[in-house]
């Protein structure tokens, strides 16, 4: 197939480049606006009881959790209670009731000045309200009312934290930070691919490839975002991946046709020539990433969904122009591809390379080899043992954010967590009676949730609870929690809420028998459900990744142990990775030099995104240089020689395209926002690793272990491969005959892809 596809894009190389640069026209006027129709949601289960009891608040009491704090601080020698700073915090209530989505204001001032809304040195109190709508509308919404009430009023100042203020300052520092990233990868980039293809016209190639994949994926997300959630997160990937994939896949695709050029072949000759061998490669490795991208699929968060949605995409249409646009640009430009070219060196001879005799070394000492590097990544990995997953909050933030400020100051000067209050809602009453005694069966669970460890006090419908005992509280208070044979009570936690200790209250509160059936909601409860729903889901998302990686590696390579072999590999690599994660983020070395906060745990989501994205770039690169060893062995050469030749024609390649995609995750370690700076550096840590420690030193020398097995499978499985399996090597001249190149080094046994080759760069 793909050599038909080879002589049908030659033959319509220029209708090819037409349908492309039209396609990316259209893309672009359609997908471009793409980032106004995701979501700044989607971490949360729907079908989780923390989700459930958010719709039963929204749907039976027309209310959920608060998601607006402000801070009024009084001025220098002044406390909450003076009258002018009193009277602006009255207006200051007003104003935030006449706006037509905010419902259930409340404050210091407006509810009888309870002890628990002001500070303990009485300089400070708070106001709460809630924005109606999804988490989208709230993060606007959030932007806005920063800009209409942080600032000074008459008697104090205001300070915007909560959810609203904490994700409106997440989502508009990670903007501000993508721009930065861009500006400081894009020339390294450009000038690194300047340096490694060695030519202006040739350094361009991959940009424009990945320029079509990107656009092509925001035009994929603009239809998905019509009919599910698609987290606006994603478009990270697709630009990081989008870039990354298409320098991998056009560095593999141009480097074999420099060598199809330096062998003698005509540009049209060449182009089939790479297709058939590099774009097989090509085509496969897309397929291994984006099958280890799609495993996300299985979880119910639309926020890793998407990036399931956008990896997919991305990956796929890199391999679609590399293997179907790349040839017709290189059909095109012919021999112009070294067109301005910059001081090129002579290239060595084959079995003198720099990579020839790393691996040439390795494999003279495998067993040693092996101990050392696997008992150091071992080493690396071991943190990863006591690993505590979190849900990010306004720790993200740098210290000097304005909602990372008022948090703090809540954290430090007040006795409850007002912002990170669970619900405890039963939608059906009718279980504990009716009239009073319902209230008193209300009463005596709120009395008893107060006493558990970590609550500092619980607001229901029949009064306000401490420790056990009633607190005496206007009507204008206990109100909002009641319902028609329902209710529900707010949970205040003395504790830090997305923490072990929040999560062991949401455990205590959800074990309390209770006199009806209840549901938890809330910022602890939400991580609790979190986690569970990602672990009950992992080893699915696993034995997808693993099965399809399986599946594929044999269909190309016909061998049972290469398959098993890199899977272990690549598990050795990622688990070392996230033991440096823990190592750094959970805690906290290189804080300080890093500049950001430890939370004592990592967000949960990271490592499974992190592990998907990481596998699907490593497999890739696996995928790069086994085609390059087996089309040696299948040449001729013994296992050595054919590990030592593969890993020459294929070391410069995977570590120039390993260091490019290396600055693009690198550049996001400059944000200020922890969780993308770990992303940044994981990724970075992760692809360096595998190109380096993996690929230069453990997979020859297993492969030198293993000798000929390494191509070995039973009887029935290789009948299987005989019919389905799709090999990397082709019997290239059986296509050429008319089309020989020139030149009598050609002979029966030596065809051109055994001369000495021109990598990229040389």
């Amino acid at each position: 197939m793909l050599t038909r596809l080879a002589h049908l894009t030659v033959r319509r190389r220029v209708l090819v480049l037409v349908l492309a640069t039209v396609g990316f026209a259209l893309a672009g006027a359609v997908g471009g606006g793409v980032a106004e129709h995701l979501s700044s949601g989607g971490f949360d289960d729907p079908a989780s009881e923390s989700s459930r009891a958010e719709d039963a608040l929204a749907d039976t009491f027309g209310t959920g959790a608060p998601n607006v704090l402000l801070l009024v601080t009084a001025d220098d020698g002044t406390d909450v209670d003076a009258p002018a700073l009193a009277a602006s915090a009255e207006a200051l209530v007003a104003e935030l009731e006449a706006q037509p989505d905010i419902d259930e204001v409340a404050s210091y001032w407006t509810l009888g000045r309870p002890p628990p809304l002001r500070s303990a040195e009485g300089d400070s109190a708070i106001v709460v309200a809630r924005i109606e709508g999804d988490q989208s509308h709230v993060v606007e919404r959030g932007k806005e009312l920063r800009e209409e009430l942080s600032g000074p009023i008459d008697g104090g100042t205001v300070a915007m934290g909560g959810a609203a203020g904490t994700f409106a300052d997440i989502n508009h520092t990670i903007e501000e930070d993508l721009v930065r990233a861009e500006l400081i990868a894009l020339p390294i980039t450009i000038i690194l691919l300047l340096l490694i293809f060695r030519g202006v016209v040739a350094s361009l190639l991959p940009l424009a490839m990945g320029a079509l994949s990107i656009v092509g994926t925001f035009l994929v997300l603009r239809g998905l975002a019509g009919v599910t959630e698609v987290s606006i997160f994603a478009l990270n990937l697709t630009t990081a991946m989008g870039l990354g994939l298409a320098i991998d896949y056009s560095l593999f695709m141009v480097s074999r046709y420099r060598e199809e050029l330096a062998a003698g072949y005509e540009p049209p000759v060449a182009v089939v020539r790479t297709v058939r061998t590099a774009g097989r490669t090509v085509a496969f490795s897309a397929l291994t990433v984006a099958a280890s991208l799609c495993a996300l699929l299985v979880f119910p968060q639309a926020f890793l969904r998407s990036f399931a949605y956008a990896g997919v995409a991305v990956a796929a249409l890199a391999g679609l122009a590399a293997v179907v646009v790349l040839p017709a640009v290189l059909a095109v430009l012919g021999h112009r591809v070294d067109a301005l070219a910059l001081r090129r060196r002579e290239p060595k001879p084959v079995g003198e390379g720099v990579w020839h005799r790393v691996a040439t070394l390795v494999m003279r000492r495998p067993l040693p080899v092996i101990t050392v590097v696997v008992l150091v990544l071992l080493a690396l990995g071991s943190p990863f043992r006591h690993i505590e997953l979190g849900r990010p909050d306004d720790r993200v933030l740098p210290a000097s954010a304005e909602s990372r400020q008022v948090n703090d100051i809540l954290r430090e000067e007040y006795s409850s967590n007002e912002a990170g209050a669970l619900s405890v809602v039963a939608a059906d009453t009718s279980p504990a009676g009716t009239g009073a005694e319902r209230d008193e069966a209300i009463a005596a669970y709120a009395a008893g949730l107060s006493q558990l460890d970590g609550v500092a006090r619980v607001d229901a419908a029949t009064g306000v609870y401490i420790d056990g005992a009633a607190v005496p509280v206007g009507p204008e208070l206990t109100a909002r929690f009641a319902g028609d044979d329902a209710t529900w009570m707010s949970v205040v936690p003395s504790v830090e809420p997305v923490s072990p200790e929040g999560e062991a209250l949401v455990e205590e509160i959800r074990s309390t028998d209770a006199p009806f059936e209840v549901l938890v909601a809330g910022e602890p409860a939400a991580l609790v459900d979190g986690k569970d729903s990602m672990f009950s889901r992992l080893p699915l998302a696993l034995a997808i990744i693993a099965g399809i990686t399986f599946v594929l590696l044999f269909l190309m390579f016909g061998s049972v142990l290469v398959p098993l072999k890199a899977l272990v590999l690549n598990l050795l690599s990622l688990t070392a990775t996230f033991g440096a994660m823990v190592w750094i983020f959970q805690d906290g070395n290189l804080s300080g030099f890093l500049d950001f906060t430890s939370t004592g745990s990592i967000d949960s989501t990271m490592p499974i995104l992190m592990f998907c994205i990481a596998f699907g770039l490593s497999m890739d690169y696996e995928v790069f240089l086994l085609s390059r060893i087996k089309e040696e062995h299948d040449a001729g050469h013994d296992n050595v020689s054919s590990v030592a030749r593969g890993l020459e024609r294929t070391g410069r390649i995977v570590t120039a395209a390993a260091l490019l995609i290396s600055v693009v995750f690198l550049a996001f370690a400059t944000s200020h926002v922890s969780f993308i700076k770990l992303f940044g550096i994981g990724l970075t840590l992760a692809v360096l690793m595998d190109a380096f420690v993996i690929r230069g030193t453990l997979v020859p020398a297993f492969m030198r272990l293993a000798g000929e097995a390494n191509w070995w499978a039973p009887r029935w499985m290789r009948w299987i491969h005989a019919r389905v399996g799709i090999s990397e090597t082709v019997d290239l001249d059986d296509d050429d005959r008319d089309d020989p190149p020139p030149g009598p080094s050609v002979g029966p046994t030596d065809g051109p892809s055994r001369e000495e080759p021109v990598p990229v760069g040389a």
